[in-house]
């Protein structure tokens, strides 16, 4: 009875996520059209209508894009669950592997190899096809495969050895496991921000300090004021990827680092870089990353809680299409982990406005913090040239912005600025 019930609340939400999900693109992509052949006011001496367009255009390609993906995600999820999928496959990896580590692993493996092969052709659409009719894509073919090999090569490195600690806290540890599950995972996500400027960044990316000595003059200047210090200035080679500029600190503690892609160092001007990187000092020194990280410690603390019940219970499995007790002698561990990480998009999608909703008020926070040190008048047109750059559209739909975007719409983001400077 509960396995019956579970399975109807399973495909009640995924229909309501998928129904809501294609209605709020609908609207997204009316929104965008309806405003194509006219550039909002306070936008209209400084962005073209042809670059505005152009913005409308890549927003309806990607969102339409979006959409179908949507439907082979959920064709895809329910073939893995209710349809068998995921049964089939536990029972050939059995096969070879028998009962034991191994399975777990090996389960684990096979699933993420055929995901991996699903999604493929949208990668690769994505970057050829679509990034590439609007100019944006600078990646070669051998380029896309070289990254490919090496996320692979990287997932083996490092994650086959997390997932074995996992599975085996799952099976040594008693009814508490997931709390030490919780104390492993929190640390492997502090030692990866760690390692991340310095060990795996250099691996996709080319990174050279910071040249032009005036710019760098500037920049430090800006993190004397605000008391931010950094291992270094530098220059990410993001130009043989993407024609996209951006600008972000990583790493953690001492191993602070600020990059700067080259495309966004071409296109602007150096009190605009000043104000840019002011801007993402100001998620710094508020805060905002300390607070983020913590939010994913307690909301992974919760999930990790929450499977460690779900795990014992016949229905879970069952409502989602896998016999627990068909394998002799196999661990549940790993399919308990994969059902989990299924099922739970499904039942949490409707609560990402709230996480939009804290990621706008903190970027709200940090224009300020920027407009405080630097000259908002600078930031304003730092931004109005990386949303032309990006083809970032400047009339998204309300509502779509409100569930999706983790930054404000562009005409709200520069009003509140410009108060800033009058």
């Amino acid at each position: 009875m509960y396995s019956h019930a579970f399975s109807i609340l399973f495909v009640t939400f995924l229909v309501l996520t998928l129904a809501v999900r294609f209605w709020l693109a609908s609207r997204h992509i009316r929104h965008v059209l309806a405003h194509r052949n006219a550039v909002p006011a306070e936008f209209a001496e400084k962005i073209p209508l042809a670059a505005h367009q152009k913005a409308a255009d890549y927003t309806i390609a990607r969102t339409k894009f979006g959409m179908l993906g949507m439907v082979v995600n959920a064709a895809v999820l329910v073939a893995f669950t209710l349809l068998g999928g995921l049964q089939w496959l536990s029972v050939e990896v059995y096969k070879l592997a028998g009962p034991g580590m191994g399975y777990q692993i090996g389960l684990l493996v096979a699933y993420a190899a055929i995901s991996g092969l699903v999604d493929l052709p949208f990668d690769y659409y994505k970057q050829f096809g679509l990034e590439q009719r609007f100019g944006f894509n600078k990646m070669s073919r051998g380029l896309f495969f070289a990254d490919l090999a090496k996320g692979v090569a990287l997932a083996a490195v490092i994650g086959l050895p997390l997932v074995w600690v996992v599975l085996t806290l799952m099976d040594k540890s008693g009814g508490l496991w997931w709390l030490y599950a919780w104390f492993v995972w929190s640390g492997f996500q502090l030692l990866m921000m760690v390692l991340f400027p310095t060990v795996i960044a250099p691996l996709f990316n080319k990174f050279t300090p910071l040249a032009d000595e005036s710019l760098k003059s500037r920049i430090e200047g800006l993190m004397q004021r605000v008391g931010f210090a950094s291992k270094g200035l530098f220059v990410m080679d993001g130009s043989k990827r993407s024609a996209h500029g951006n600008a972000y600190f990583s790493g953690f503690g001492a191993n602070k680092r600020i990059v700067f892609f080259d495309t966004l160092l071409s296109r602007l001007a150096p009190q605009e870089i000043e104000a840019v990187l002011a801007h993402e000092l100001g998620h710094f020194k508020l805060k905002h990353i300390v607070k983020r990280i913590g939010m994913m410690f307690a909301v992974s603390l919760a999930f990790l809680a929450l499977l460690g019940w779900l795990k014992n219970q016949l229905w879970f499995y069952t409502g989602l299409g896998v016999d627990p007790l068909l394998l002799p002698g196999a661990s549940n561990n790993a399919m308990a982990l994969l059902l989990f990480a299924l099922a739970l998009p499904v039942f949490t999608f409707l609560l990402g406005p709230l996480t939009s909703l804290s990621s706008r008020k903190h970027e709200f926070e940090a224009d300020a913090f920027a407009a405080r040190h630097t000259d908002a008048r600078d930031l304003v047109s730092a931004l109005v040239k990386m949303y032309e750059d990006n083809a970032s559209t400047l009339t998204p739909d309300p509502l779509h912005s409100a569930f999706y975007d983790s930054h404000p719409p562009a005409s709200v983001r520069i009003r509140q600025l410009n108060l800033a400077v009058h």
